[in-house]
């Protein structure tokens, strides 16, 4: 089935909303049997958002930063673990948009708005720290590469048409080379155990001797030598999931005191709703939900006046408001998460109903970099102005 071609931002929105209604009915059943989403990708695609940031020349919306970030947060309040497993494809459109020369750029935006999916190989274990990547690209006589290494936490990978991999060439700059799934010496395994996103399937990427084409193969190392937005849309749609986690879970524990829960004995009410403690904290949640959203908003906002005139001072304001963003959801996303089952009680706790997947989801989710270092960089700015570093975290 030929993918839909979404026309504008409106489009995509409605699309989204749409998708997350349909695909929260079956989220807690995907994530209690571990069945993976493979029919909803096949939504997902069909549907046309997977292409929503092309660029117009090449037939696509490109939509703004701040619809993307909404669209990440609608699908994540219905499906933590679905609306992960497409967060590098948007990463890795964006760099054939900024590195792709023009045939490059033809090529692969019509395979996206064809429905074709990106997943990933970045991550690679037991190795210094997150950016000492050993996976190596091999020169060869009439220009190919052969790709060879041992890829980790490859969200994506396993529902790929293509795969982008980073890998260090013989001067240790670093490429990204798009890789078919299906192409020889390419073995995806689904050995995620994570107690958490459990139906992302972000296994393991074995490459041994991958032939690779010249013309698959981008110079990434170049997107870090001028102002850039790589980290900042990267960590924006984090943050995006975790604002939707959070927006889901307090969702759900509110469904929840509303038609299942018994007020405290001691309150005087009828009803678990009209307890006055739980609706204090019910409502300080809600603030707090409601201040990450807001901050996402504004951070992809800011995203979007950079993209529109990009230099080192709208590009550190950038990365520092969605650092900003990405704190507070963070932590909203666990906080509103393991509150659900403070104000339902101990009926909550049931391993049949399975709520504790918001909790899992969000503890699992937000290790994947530390706020900490975010906290640092806002800060040092604050002090001293200094601008952030630039590297794909921030």
């Amino acid at each position: 089935m030929p993918a839909t071609v979404i026309a504008d931002d409106a489009e995509a929105l409605s699309v989204a909303a749409a998708l997350a209604d349909e695909f929260r009915a079956g989220a807690s059943a995907r994530d209690a049997e571990r069945r993976l989403p493979r029919a909803e990708l096949d939504r997902l695609s069909a549907s046309g958002l997977l292409a929503v940031t092309v660029p117009a020349e090449h037939g696509g919306a490109d939509v703004r930063q701040e619809t993307l970030a909404e669209i990440f947060r609608l699908l994540a309040s219905a499906d933590a673990s679905l609306a992960q497993i497409p967060q590098n494809h948007f990463v890795y459109v964006n760099v054939i948009r900024r590195l792709g020369t023009e045939e490059q750029q033809k090529f692969f935006f019509a395979e996206v708005l064809a429905g074709r999916r990106f997943g990933n190989a970045q991550s690679e274990a037991g190795t210094r720290h997150v950016q000492d990547i050993r996976t190596r690209l091999a020169p060869r006589p009439d220009g190919s590469y052969l790709l060879t290494g041992v890829k980790h936490y490859s969200t994506g990978a396993l529902f790929a048409d293509w795969i982008p991999v980073l890998a260090r060439a013989e001067n240790d700059d670093l490429h990204v080379a798009y890789v078919p799934r299906d192409a020889d010496g390419v073995t995806v395994v689904d050995d995620w155990d994570g107690m958490g996103q459990r139906t992302t399937a972000s296994g393991t990427v074995r490459l041994e001797a991958v032939s690779v084409p010249a013309d698959r193969v981008l110079p990434h190392h170049l997107t870090f030598q001028g102002p850039q937005l790589h980290g900042a849309v990267a960590q924006l749609l984090h943050a995006s999931i975790d604002a939707g986690i959070a927006a889901g879970a307090l969702a759900e524990a509110a469904e929840f005191v509303r038609t299942k829960s018994r007020p405290w004995f001691e309150s005087g009410a009828e009803t678990a709703a009209e307890d006055p403690l739980l609706i204090q904290r019910f409502g300080e949640l809600a603030i707090q939900v409601r201040a990450s959203d807001a901050l996402l908003a504004a951070a992809a906002r800011a995203v979007d006046a950079a993209r529109a005139d990009l230099t080192d001072d709208s590009a550190a304001e950038a990365s520092l408001a969605v650092a900003a963003a990405k704190v507070h959801t963070a932590s909203t996303a666990v906080e509103v998460a393991g509150a659900l089952f403070e104000v339902s009680g101990t009926r909550s706790a049931l391993n049949s109903l399975n709520l504790h997947r918001h909790w899992r989801d969000a503890r699992t989710h937000t290790l994947h970099d530390p706020a900490r270092w975010k906290i640092q960089h806002i800060g040092r700015h604050v002090l001293n102005g200094t601008k952030p570093p630039r590297h794909g975290l921030l």
